[in-house]
């Protein structure tokens, strides 16, 4: 039975497709429904080399399945004031060559009401190193610092929202110099060379608190951290200390530079503090050991990560949108000005983030040059 025609169409009429801007324009596919704005695709006048879907597995075995990475992973959350969208996506020079993904995700609640704390951790493997080493190496920086900071999640919490700014840098840097040190002691054990066996790692920790906008970000390595407010894209990625002043005294134990104090427009300054010091002036908050002088039996100190610890403590405003990303995402959105300008206005097009399948299409958006696993968490403050 044929179908009726619609009223107003001639017989024989052909329906017209509605033109898309060839910036913004997708490969060939099944029309889908949904919004109005492009979804997923590429920005630039040509498509990138490869396809826009995964062509290949990457190799397994028996003895390894529950090791194997998926492809995507996705997660979400709405909490005090913030609302959390977060994506890891292989990449594309991946899926054609069959390879695992490298990058990591771990997003974690610790605690309950408002005394809540979010963490979002992104790791990304050496690119030096195999694919399969290079994402286990990225999962396990994910999971000591996890590790690490459900440990202290209670101190953490309280810090975070009496703006203790001084307390959580040097407890932070404190926490990445051992969870990175577990990858050189794991490298050493397993015959690898500790240069092949490491991840940039970076971090955001949320307090639930609705009152508390504070947003602390730490990490090593490459990667992003970006800002919009306004309509307009701040590149707030925290600036490397100077040589100087990463040589001085050692924290105990741990041989890694002391941390330096940032300046005031970072975020909240600290707060008097009668509790105990440790003779580098930290106080003895967070459960991650008492610092001890290094054992005797131990001749060579494990050196501290090769690249300076980043650290900032800023609050957010209404509107603003935080994005934490790892290499793959933040060199397009560094160098491509029509990849910023397009997430802009899909982020600020309506009052509400974006869902799930929203954001995962937005970090999908292309640019040709750029084939390295994605992976990104943003924050919305209502």
């Amino acid at each position: 039975m044929t179908p009726p025609r619609p009223p107003g169409r001639p017989a024989g009429e052909v329906p017209q497709r509605p033109t898309v801007p060839p910036a913004f324009a997708r490969p060939p596919g099944p029309r889908t429904t949904g919004p109005d704005r492009p979804r997923g695709g590429y920005v630039g006048d040509r498509p990138p080399t490869y396809d826009p879907e995964p062509t290949a597995l990457p190799a397994a075995t028996p003895e390894g399945l529950g090791h194997s990475p998926s492809d995507t992973v996705l997660d979400g959350a709405r909490y005090g004031s913030f609302i959390l969208r977060a994506a890891s996506v292989r990449g594309d020079s991946a899926r054609y060559r069959g390879e695992p993904r490298r990058d990591a995700l771990l997003t974690v609640r610790f605690g309950n009401g408002t005394a809540a704390l979010v963490l979002v951790v992104i790791a990304s493997g050496a690119r030096s190193a195999g694919p399969e080493m290079a994402h286990r190496a990225a999962a396990d920086a994910c999971h000591w610092i996890g590790g690490a900071v459900g440990r202290s999640h209670a101190r953490l919490s309280e810090d975070i929202r009496a703006g203790r700014r001084g307390d959580l840098k040097s407890g932070l840097h404190r926490l990445t110099d051992r969870s990175l040190g577990k990858l050189r002691t794991s490298a050493v054990e397993a015959g690898v060379e500790p240069q092949e066996y490491r991840a940039g790692l970076r971090a955001l920790l949320l307090s639930a608190d609705p009152a508390c906008r504070t947003r602390v970000y730490f990490g090593v390595g490459a990667g992003g951290l970006l800002r919009l407010r306004g309509g307009v894209w701040q590149d707030i990625e925290p600036s490397l200390p100077s040589p100087q002043s990463t040589v001085g005294e050692p924290v105990l134990g741990y041989g890694s530079a002391r941390p330096q104090p940032s300046g005031p427009d970072d975020g909240p300054g600290r707060s008097p503090d009668p509790q105990p010091t440790a003779p580098e002036g930290d106080r003895l908050t967070m459960d991650l050991g008492i610092p001890a002088p290094p054992s005797p039996y131990v001749e060579v100190p494990t050196p501290g990560p090769a690249e300076p610890f980043r650290f900032r403590a800023s609050v957010a405003q209404p509107g603003d949108t935080l994005l934490l990303c790892s290499p793959g995402f933040a060199e397009p959105l560094r160098s491509e000005t029509a990849l910023t300008d397009e997430l802009a206005n899909r982020w600020t097009a309506t009052a509400e983030p974006p869902g799930l399948a929203a954001f995962l299409a937005d970090v999908q958006l292309r640019a040709t040059g750029y084939a390295d696993d994605r992976t990104a968490a943003a924050i919305w403050e209502t």
